[in-house]
């Protein structure tokens, strides 16, 4: 699986240096996907979407592109590795739009502006979230669309055996059994808010340790499945939990930040109201369930994201063309 370990650290650090992963070293040139219709017709505008290199940023880029070929645009699609390439290219239109996530780009761009140390802006609330996001992308250049339903976000997960024993379905029932756990997780989890201290202050979980395996990688998940840990650090749309008889626990005191899938558009280039009408089409219908399918379909069934995009949004009946 190539997301679940890329993304899930950055909410956890609460700092967002890498879009597709704290291990991944991104390129200094942009990567030409070859998806697409990157010709153009007199009077037909082409516009350029960009994708991190994990699975689901894939799927989305290629249903924005989808969409905006639908509403009349001519698109390509430009894969990169890192935030801090594609993000500049962003705000150059270099790029013109990304599908990004509301709680990570917010703190993303809040240290990029105030530093390192900057207090958190992002919080559980998407509303509030998404209002300090704007102020931080506008006078950059950018415009943040809608956001949807649809979330990825850190997420913990047991096996459901372990459920099932303990009468566990949230967090909160985790902590009241008293149940001690050794958690799959990396090592940065012992000092970050949203892992091991905010399991233990908002949750009250005895984490007896930390086994330290990379975020939602199969090594991880079988840890927990063997009873070398009992909790596992993933994410909300992790594609192959089921695989290893794992099931999440409900975040039901929100620790998370909300991270609400969304579009990002160039605004001078992209900012224009058809466009936003484009994209806000799915925003009607994806969730985080959807979510999760599609990256399935590509992580485990070993489907092609363009191929998987074009057969969700006929199934939603998006297209019109």
């Amino acid at each position: 699986m190539t997301r679940t370990p890329r993304r899930a650290l950055l909410a956890v650090a609460g700092i967002t240096a890498l879009a597709a992963g704290l291990t991944a070293c991104g390129g200094d040139s942009l990567e030409k996907s070859g998806r697409g219709d990157s010709s153009t017709r007199p009077g037909q505008e082409t516009l350029v979407v960009g994708s991190a290199s994990f699975t689901e940023s894939k799927v989305l880029a290629e249903i924005y592109a989808a969409l905006l070929k639908d509403a009349g645009y001519s698109t390509s699609i430009q894969t990169v590795d890192a935030r801090e390439l594609y993000e500049p290219q962003l705000e150059k239109g270099a790029i013109d739009v990304v599908p990004e996530y509301a709680a990570t780009l917010t703190e993303f761009l809040n240290k990029k502006q105030n530093g390192k140390d900057a207090p958190q802006v992002a919080s559980a609330d998407a509303e509030a979230t998404l209002k300090e996001l704007r102020k931080l992308a506008e006078p950059r250049g950018l415009k943040v669309l809608d956001a949807g339903r649809a979330v990825d976000q850190n997420a913990f997960a047991v096996t459901a055996e372990f459920a099932k024993e303990h009468g566990l379905k949230t967090l909160s029932d985790l902590g009241k059994s008293k149940e001690k756990v050794r958690l799959a997780a990396g090592d940065e989890c012992r000092q970050r808010p949203f892992c091991q201290p905010g399991l233990e202050k908002t949750y009250g979980i005895d984490v007896a340790g930390i086994t330290p395996l990379e975020v939602g990688s199969p090594q991880a998940k079988q840890a927990v499945k063997d009873g070398k840990a009992q909790l596992l650090l993933t994410t909300t749309t992790d594609a192959t939990l089921e695989q290893f008889g794992l099931v999440l626990l409900e975040d039901d005191k929100k620790l998370q930040n909300s991270d609400n899938v969304l579009p990002v558009v160039n605004a001078k280039k992209a900012g224009s109201q058809k466009i936003a009408d484009a994209l806000a089409k799915l925003n009607h219908v994806l969730t985080t369930a959807d979510l999760t399918e599609l990256n399935k379909k590509v992580d485990a069934q070993r489907l092609k994201p363009a191929d998987v995009a074009q057969q969700y949004l006929k199934e939603k009946k998006l297209l019109t063309k």
